[in-house]
């Protein structure tokens, strides 16, 4: 399946991080979004929710916000795809400090009259036990994308 609108919502999603553009990073999104983020709680669900937590999000840096997506690989049928990558985010916090961290993410998208849209989305971070500590010093390997 050729998968050429899926990478263009894949870059643009990161474009409307990197620039902190709230609006045009919704518009990735479908009105009853489920997602799953790193921080609590459980979940958010619906487009509104969404808006809230990214406004947050996007509160809390004062530069542009890094997104480098590698080992992307979709699977794609019919009016359902599924896409599982790796982001390394990066930049500078509110509070002037320098990250740099890399998260594990799902998307399940479903084709609507209007294109690709995300309906659910799964970000994580690995866990270090038995501490119980997130690994935010992981990079991703050098492959690119996986298809």
């Amino acid at each position: 399946m050729d998968t050429t609108e899926i990478d263009a919502l894949l870059e643009g999603r990161s474009e409307a991080i990197r620039a902190r553009d709230l609006d045009r990073l919704l518009a990735f999104y479908a009105p009853d979004i489920v997602y799953f983020d790193v921080v609590p709680p459980l979940y958010y669900a619906g487009i509104d929710a969404l808006r809230g937590r990214f406004r947050d999000w996007f509160g809390r840096w004062s530069s542009p916000i890094g997104q480098d997506v590698t080992d992307v690989h979709v699977e794609a049928g019919g009016d359902v795809a599924a896409v599982r990558m790796l982001i390394r985010t990066s930049g500078t916090l509110a509070a002037g400090r320098e990250v740099g961290y890399c998260v594990r993410a799902t998307d399940i998208l479903r084709r609507t009259a209007d294109g690709w849209a995300i309906t659910h989305e799964h970000v994580s971070l690995p866990v270090e036990f038995p501490a119980g500590t997130a690994a935010m010093d992981l990079v991703p390997p050098q492959r690119g994308r996986a298809g």
